[in-house]
């Protein structure tokens, strides 16, 4: 199931409205698949909150993606439908463009070997005494790509997807605050492009960083400096939001540890020993163990440094087999990873109502339990509702808009009152 973490007081301290932050985790591809299938469960389950219209947006590697997307107007469903590939989507989205060949990496890497190979013999003319000849080779290891796959593609896509009309790919032409997390490589600091001094980069160009994940893809070069993933340092950056003045931050990771002694058999498969499984999941569990510790060690300060603040964490159990045991870079598993978060989140929400409720009434979120309830409902048949309730809003006059506005303000003042007569 999804865990949820909680810091901050549960009483109201001020009638004003609340400031909302969201900030998502990287994971690769499924990870981000992962992310829009809770946004969605979350979306047509709590009312009073709008993740098109939150006051800061953090995303991390893949989350900077989705985070990025929603903070252009972007909805989780039509996001969903994006990234599936639906053909009602606005544009096609084709997997293997993000796994284009780094064609241009490869061929300056090879250019480069002549130059090496003579640097490397007249390392060892000039020291024959001190270095061996295969030390003075060494250097080849230069010549090496640092990418397999070229990033370039993730930044031209979604610039074509920003640049749209109603969309920027500007950080300071945004309504809302946006904050992209990357990594710099020469110092290994974290660096926030959104910040002043680095808002001028295009969004597009600093997803590509903060997803350039090493290894799989080049350091992203930005006004002379490289850049690397941004879950290197740390993988949620909840503190952004909460230094930008948030009082509600909500959390997503999609990447955790695995327990096998919770869940050690797996249809026929055994893996009580992940070792058995081989190099890929000993490296995953290896990876996902030390970023999650760090984000634990982040969120336990922040009741302290924040105690005003309520941060609330949603991630996949660490019993969860199908998020574990999936490739996180495929993207044949997209839909079905999709639809194991928004049922995980659901239910998550449904177990946690008796604790979440007042949580979220503090400011002005209220749990549609009516939704939670009906076991029918699929992430599908959801994505196309909530599409067609956006169709229906785009096409009322501005009287019905109105209408709704006014009736969404009564909702919120009723909220306010009984939080305020709870409090007394």
């Amino acid at each position: 199931m999804t865990n949820l973490r909680l810091t901050g007081p549960s009483t109201p301290t001020s009638t004003r409205k609340s400031r909302i932050g969201l900030n998502l985790a990287g994971g690769g591809p499924l990870g981000g698949m992962y992310e829009i299938g809770a946004l969605c469960a979350l979306k047509e389950s709590l009312d009073g909150i709008d993740f098109n219209e939150l006051d800061v947006y953090v995303g991390v590697s893949v989350g900077s993606l989705v985070a990025a997307s929603l903070a252009n107007g972007i909805s989780p469903e039509s996001l969903y439908r994006i990234m599936i590939g639906h053909r009602a989507a606005e544009f096609a989205f084709q997997p293997e463009t993000f796994l284009r060949p780094a064609f241009r990496e490869y061929s300056l890497r090879a250019r480069s070997v002549p130059k090496l190979v003579m640097e490397a013999f007249m390392t060892f003319l000039a020291n024959p005494g001190n270095i061996s000849l295969k030390g003075a080779f060494a250097t080849l290891g230069r010549a090496i790509p640092t990418g397999v796959f070229d990033g370039d593609q993730i930044a031209y896509m979604l610039e074509q997807v920003f640049n749209a009309v109603g969309r920027s790919n500007d950080f300071r032409d945004l309504n809302h605050k946006l904050y992209v997390i990357a990594t710099d490589l020469d110092s290994g600091r974290s660096v926030k492009f959104g910040a002043k001094g680095r808002d001028h980069v295009p969004i597009s160009r600093a997803v590509e960083a903060s997803c350039a994940l090493p290894g799989l893809y080049p350091p992203v070069e930005i006004d002379g400096e490289f850049f690397v993933d941004g879950a290197l340092i740390k993988t949620l950056h909840a503190s952004v939001s909460l230094d930008e003045g948030a009082d509600f931050v909500l959390c997503l990771n999609p990447i955790v540890p695995y327990d096998a002694k919770l869940f050690p058999k797996i249809g026929v498969v055994q893996h009580e020993k992940l070792k058995n499984g081989g190099l890929p999941v000993v490296l995953s569990q290896t990876f996902r163990a030390i970023i999650h510790s760090r984000m634990k060690v982040g969120l336990s300060k922040y009741s302290a440094q924040y105690k005003n603040a309520d941060v609330v964490l949603f991630e996949p159990s660490h019993a969860d087999a199908e998020m574990f045991f999936a490739n996180v870079f495929s993207y044949a598993e997209r839909n079905k990873i999709a639809e194991h978060a928004y049922q995980r989140t659901r239910q998550e929400l449904l177990s946690r109502a008796d604790e979440l409720q007042p949580i979220f009434a503090k400011h002005g979120i209220t749990m549609r339990m009516d939704v939670l309830r009906d076991r029918e409902r699929h992430l599908a048949a959801g994505v196309k509702e909530a599409l067609r309730e956006e169709d229906e809003k785009r096409n009322k006059s501005p009287l019905q808009r109105l209408d709704d506005t006014l009736a969404d303000l009564e909702r919120w003042v009723k909220t306010e009152s009984g939080n305020q007569k709870r409090a007394a």
